[in-house]
């Protein structure tokens, strides 16, 4: 089948996430004999921010480790009907602009050939719904959410059967634990600061806990303002900005654990979600401690893939154990891989991802609709 995915930006991971998960499933679907491309606008402001901070080159970083997946630009509408051209089914990120998606819905109403679907690995739908109700969707053969609790969201606007619970996941063809371990001390968080969303729960669950357990911490990511660099300095966290995703697995490699902190909407709004770096960081074999975070879906083993904390104490301890034990660092490792390789890799999306559209078939052709 030809794929055609539109996406906020397949080149750039500057605060945009999705394109993890993209590169991951675009190639595990190439891996299956699918003819795949995506598409991004040629402004994309996750893209613009990268080549201002890094310079045009970090935009083609990517490749290095995705030869085998294209990704094009468009600029108009015109562009956008064209790479529709021969397709089996076309799926659009929730980032795109409200003018491409009404441009992909009104093709699939005028007899569009291809299965469409829209994908949302974000959190608007609970914190700015108006934003989310406005795109123009009476097109699309369905929904594609990245956890439970956002497709019971789709389900009460009307959905139905045409919302599928799809995961991230981790691409195990390049996270993954290194060939030969080498010397690992002290502990890495990979994340953005983000709009406020967890301030103070990083405060909580990473760098007092990190002091307290005695443990350096490096800290990569974007977006981070001036009060936030001041308070990591304050902690005697050193930040490193930017990391290419592509070049988080050996980054992992050099260090005795990381951390999960959850954004708050992911805690209190769309329960059981966890961001991508819980997955990537499970398929390096690095051990993990989680703030407090509910898996209600039963993704993963708490206590056994990972360990959770409650609050900032049990975090300094759950560290000071890791930093103290190397069996159990070594038994948390072994779980955690386990279990992405078991359930939660890009292959395993993949495989969904294509059953999915074989049950959209199924509705379609039975004319059910709900």
């Amino acid at each position: 089948m030809r794929f055609v995915y539109f996406t906020h930006s397949m080149a750039s991971c500057w605060n945009h996430g999705n394109a993890h998960f993209l590169r991951g499933v675009l190639r595990a679907l190439c891996a299956r004999g699918h003819d795949v491309h995506a598409w991004e606008p040629a402004a994309a402001w996750s893209a613009q921010n990268l080549a201002r901070d890094h310079g045009p080159a970090a935009l083609d970083l990517w490749r290095s480790a995705y030869p085998e997946l294209r990704s094009g630009r468009y600029r108009e509408e015109a562009e956008v009907e064209a790479a529709l051209d021969g397709a089996d089914v076309v799926i659009a990120h929730e980032w795109n602009e409200p003018w491409v998606i009404a441009t992909l819905s009104r093709a699939r109403r005028l007899g569009g050939r291809f299965t469409l679907l829209f994908h949302d690995t974000h959190h608007r739908a609970v914190s700015d719904p108006a934003a989310m109700q406005a795109y123009e969707l009476d097109g699309f053969d369905g929904i594609l959410a990245f956890g439970e609790a956002l497709a019971q969201v789709y389900r009460r606007w009307g959905w139905g059967r045409r919302v599928f619970t799809w995961h991230e996941a981790a691409d195990t063809t390049l996270f993954r634990p290194p060939a030969r371990e080498a010397a690992r001390s002290g502990l890495v968080w990979i994340g953005n600061w983000g709009d406020g969303e967890r301030s103070a729960e990083l405060e909580e669950f990473l760098l007092r806990p990190a002091g307290q357990a005695g443990l350096p911490l490096d800290i990569h990511g974007v977006r981070y303002p001036d009060d936030a660099v001041a308070t990591l300095a304050r902690h005697g966290a050193r930040y490193h900005g930017w990391l290419p995703n592509i070049r988080a697995p050996d980054v992992f490699a050099r260090y005795l654990a990381t951390v999960h902190v959850p954004r708050r909407f992911y805690v209190e709004l769309l329960p059981g979600i966890p961001t991508i770096r819980v997955f990537e960081a499970l398929a390096c074999g690095i051990p993990l401690v989680t703030a407090p975070w509910r898996d209600e879906e039963g993704l993963f083993r708490p206590g056994e893939d990972y360990l959770v904390a409650r609050d900032g104490a049990e975090m300094a301890r759950h560290l000071a154990a890791l930093r103290d034990d190397p069996a159990l660092r070594a038994a948390m490792a072994a779980r955690g891989l386990a279990t992405i390789q078991a359930r939660h890799s890009c292959a395993h999306r993949a495989e969904e991802l294509l059953g999915i559209v074989a049950a959209l078939k199924g509705v379609q052709m039975s004319g059910v609709h709900a």
